[in-house]
């Protein structure tokens, strides 16, 4: 083989090698969160579109605001760009049923994050809510010895949080010494913080010394309901709080000696979207099948009781 000829295959399999770079790096994916200042919703958005650069793809990240119109307006945007997939965290897949099927027919797939199923995603990446929020339920039961009052703090505009209160229902309806005095339904607003404190303040001064245990959809609420009732001088064990979501706020509390939240049911939202990320590319990229990582609409993970028994391995893993 002549000098000319190595050089000119040396030449072309870098040339291919490049090609091929090039054609990593521009896969283009979009990555929508519902509303970034939820911790929950950034947690998942963030860990995928950081997993999603790790794959030398280019992403695009928005966040919606909680906005409805604007989460439709970004998934129309996302779909005229044409990108490669869409990952949405919390998503409203009723409210934006037209976006994706528009992305469905433009063979852009999507995938969900504890945002609910759609015949136009590939599939929705969630715990198994009726059963995080049965346990949350029983937790406290327990911690009541299966009798007293309780107050509760909802959130029936997502649906895993809707899920988690309907669960609350259906375990007090079977024990019927426990009674949930009254509950309190967060309006979907961009200052929910400050609905969750004027309802649950209101609740707190309604029912006082009448309760002996609350229940909070998610941790973002215990969070506000913990700093009321620390501030009407309560003590760690007069009130059992317990919630949903887990966060190194929550595990930093759970162990706080000052803090009333007992404990939560852990979410793996980092993995979830790291996930996310894995999925398209197993099915995108490389074409699997997706029968190969889950049957049906969801694919399910695990969640973890978090309390004061071990906290510890929590707050060391952050």
């Amino acid at each position: 083989m002549t000098k000319f000829m190595k050089r000119t295959l040396l030449l072309s399999a870098f040339a291919v090698q490049a090609l091929a770079a090039s054609a990593a790096y521009a896969f283009d994916v979009g990555v929508v969160a519902f509303q970034m200042s939820s911790e929950t919703h950034a947690r998942v958005a963030n860990a995928a579109a950081e997993a999603a650069r790790g794959k030398g793809w280019t992403v695009t990240q928005l966040n919606a605001e909680g906005s409805l119109p604007k989460l439709a307006e970004q998934l129309d945007t996302l779909v005229n760009k044409q990108v490669d997939a869409i990952i949405i965290a919390m998503g409203k897949p009723v409210e934006t049923d037209a976006q994706l099927q528009s992305a469905k027919e433009k063979g852009i797939p999507v995938v969900g994050v504890m945002s609910g199923a759609s015949p136009h995603m590939l599939f929705d990446i969630e715990v198994n809510e009726y059963a995080t929020g049965a346990q949350s339920v029983l937790y406290l039961l327990g911690k009541l010895g299966y009798q007293g009052n309780i107050l509760s703090a909802r959130f029936d505009g997502n649906s895993g949080t809707r899920i988690r209160g309907k669960m609350l229902d259906a375990v007090l309806s079977e024990n019927t010494a426990v009674k949930d005095l009254a509950k309190f339904s967060m309006a979907r607003t961009q200052s929910w913080r400050d609905d969750v404190r004027n309802g649950m303040q209101a609740l707190f001064l309604r029912h006082q010394g009448q309760f002996q245990g609350v229940w909070a959809s998610f941790d973002g609420q215990a969070y506000v309901i913990d700093d009321l009732l620390q501030a009407q001088g309560m003590k760690k064990g007069e009130i059992t709080l317990v919630s949903v979501d887990g966060a190194a706020e929550t595990y930093r509390r759970i162990a706080d000696p000052d803090s009333l939240i007992t404990a939560t049911m852990m979410i793996p939202f980092e993995q979830m979207g790291t996930n996310a990320i894995d999925a398209i590319d197993r099915i995108v990229v490389k074409k699997e099948p997706k029968a190969n990582i889950t049957e049906g609409p969801y694919l399910f993970m695990d969640s973890v009781l978090v309390d004061a028994s071990n906290v510890q391995k929590f707050l060391q893993s952050k």
